[in-house]
């Protein structure tokens, strides 16, 4: 079982190769899309590198929780309702939503991608 700090350089080496990042800008709080480039098409290569790295199999939903901000029960007008928050929050219990629960606007859910977000997961794949 590896640790939190091999698996977070592991993280780190991913990011820096899938995206061309320096492997300064991989911090825990690092939000894929805004502070490290990444577009849709580099998640699929980074659960690639992840999956090909750890010897492990990432479901899509485990990671990315579909059909979640199509649902009209948990958004309205662009904002997720409270039980949209709550899904949401049990979908990714891995994410950090602190911040996000003060203003859940479905366009901030991309911030709550972060490498500590993606580390976390990990750690709780890999060791239980």
């Amino acid at each position: 079982m590896p640790s939190s700090e091999e698996i977070l350089k592991t993280v780190t080496d991913v990011m820096v190769d899938a995206l061309g990042v320096d492997p300064e800008e991989v911090t825990m709080d690092a939000a894929l899309t805004s502070d490290l480039g990444a577009e849709s098409i580099d998640f699929l290569d980074i659960v690639f590198r992840l999956e090909k790295t750890f010897n492990i199999k990432i479901p899509r939903e485990e990671l990315f929780p579909e059909n979640l901000t199509s649902d009209p029960k948990y958004v309205k007008d662009g904002v997720l309702t409270a039980d949209g928050v709550a899904a949401l929050k049990e979908r990714l219990p891995y994410a950090d939503t602190k911040g996000f629960e003060s203003d859940p606007k479905v366009s901030n859910i991309a911030d709550l991608f972060t490498v500590g977000m993606i580390t976390r997961y990990l750690e709780r794949k890999l060791n239980g």
